[in-house]
């Protein structure tokens, strides 16, 4: 996800919970850390190349540099997805604001290569054990008549943390004296007035027992058929959005001859700001309709990304950017909330698992494809071939999605 989204919340049949009073407090704290936890992951939009420049490494290893925090998203969701649930939300949140900071100075006071792997896949980590723990204090902050929409609010902080990141470090690296490292200094210091929020609120896990560690996934068979167009939406949304986060700024300065990175990031900023006000604005609009949506926006979506590049065209950039944050928006939202449906009631965590692992893989697979086919084609015919590809996983999906499960199965 980006960075795809966090992982699910694991239920506890038999768990005691403190009183989930309601609390805008809460929510807006719950959000804030998403969001924060999010803006670190895509803080190095714009800085990627200047790394590229300054420890001499190649095109591909700049994508291997970019796919490695999916390790970290992976391991928070098979390890410590049901963290949380057990130890409570408060020190978990802590936890991930503290692997938050410690991935930023890493990337502060690198040395070498080795180091911004390392202090990405901790990103992706602080982002996977932190979101889950976060989604679960929204959710419990929230009346229960509102909580339907929770995890549409969820998503927007999720896409405004993301927009957020280009936003902050696009001026630093264009118009500052230290681009390597002024980012970092401003992140560390929203992630501690963040950890001061966190503080402040209390704690919905009322009986905190011994942590286990580990996950299961697993699809019912009985909706194993059906699970494959939102699987195949969740994926295609993040492998437009991952497309955008890594390569986004070159592609402009490349082909669009914008040198001007500040500029730059802001066109990858407007994909992230469509995403989250779409989310928003159709909450209410039904799951199946919803990830139709987006799917049928990717291949126009690619198709003016692609004619832009060719063309050197802005306009056609900025609307095939909107179109492409339709993608990832409705793409993402729809499929996760048909897995939800899809899912008997106690094995909805274990389904949401299992839509995240393919959003996850979508965010870096077609990117390392991209990468390596790039090393023997010319970057545009690549490029092509991913619009290609995304196109069809996601003209796929939209055919998937017309076999319908006769009832929400209950076991």
């Amino acid at each position: 996800m980006p960075d795809s989204g966090g992982n699910p919340r694991i239920e506890r049949s038999g768990q005691k919970r403190a009183s989930e009073a309601p609390s805008a407090g809460g929510r807006w704290t719950g959000g804030i850390v998403i969001a924060v936890l999010f803006m670190g992951s895509t803080l190095l939009t714009p800085i990627y190349e200047l790394y590229q420049a300054h420890y001499g490494f190649s095109a591909f290893v700049l994508v291997l540099l970019y796919a490695v925090y999916v390790i970290g998203n992976l391991l928070a969701l098979f390890v410590f997805g049901r963290l949380s649930d057990q130890v409570g939300r408060k020190p978990v949140v802590a936890a991930a604001l503290v692997l938050a900071a410690l991935s930023a100075a890493l990337f502060l006071i690198a040395q070498s290569l080795a180091w911004l792997v390392v202090a990405r896949i901790i990103s992706g980590l602080a982002v996977g054990i932190g979101s889950g723990a976060a989604t679960a204090w929204i959710t419990e902050f929230t009346p229960p008549v509102r909580r339907a929409r929770a995890a549409a609010v969820m998503t927007g902080f999720n896409f405004i943390g993301l927009a957020f990141g280009p936003l902050l470090s696009g001026p630093l690296v264009e118009y500052a004296r230290e681009p390597l490292r002024l980012p970092f200094v401003a992140y560390l210091g929203l992630i501690g007035l963040t950890a001061i929020l966190v503080a402040t609120q209390r704690e919905t896990v009322a009986e905190p027992s011994r942590p286990h560690f580990g996950a299961t996934l697993s699809i019912p068979p009985k909706v194993r058929r059906a699970f494959i167009a939102p699987a195949a939406s969740g994926f295609a949304a993040m492998a437009v959005v991952g497309f955008y986060a890594a390569l986004g700024p070159t592609i402009i300065r490349r082909d669009l001859h914008l040198g001007n990175r500040a500029i730059a990031s802001l066109i990858v900023v407007e994909l992230f700001v469509v995403a989250a006000a779409l989310i928003l604005a159709t909450r209410d609009l039904a799951p199946r309709k919803t990830m139709l949506s987006g799917l049928a926006a990717a291949p126009v979506g690619m198709a003016l990304l692609v004619a832009a590049q060719r063309l050197g065209s802005l306009p056609l950039l900025l609307l095939g950017t909107a179109v492409c944050g339709v993608v990832g928006a409705l793409g993402y939202r729809g499929g996760l909330a048909v897995a939800n449906t899809l899912a008997p009631p106690e094995r909805r965590a274990e389904v949401a698992s299992a839509f995240f692992v393919c959003c996850f893989c979508g965010n870096a697979l077609p990117i390392i494809g991209v990468g390596a086919l790039a090393q023997a084609v010319p970057a545009k015919a690549a490029d092509l071939v991913f619009a290609l590809v995304v196109s069809g996983i996601a003209g796929a999906a939209a055919l998937a999605s017309r076999e319908k499960p006769t009832e929400s199965p209950r076991g």
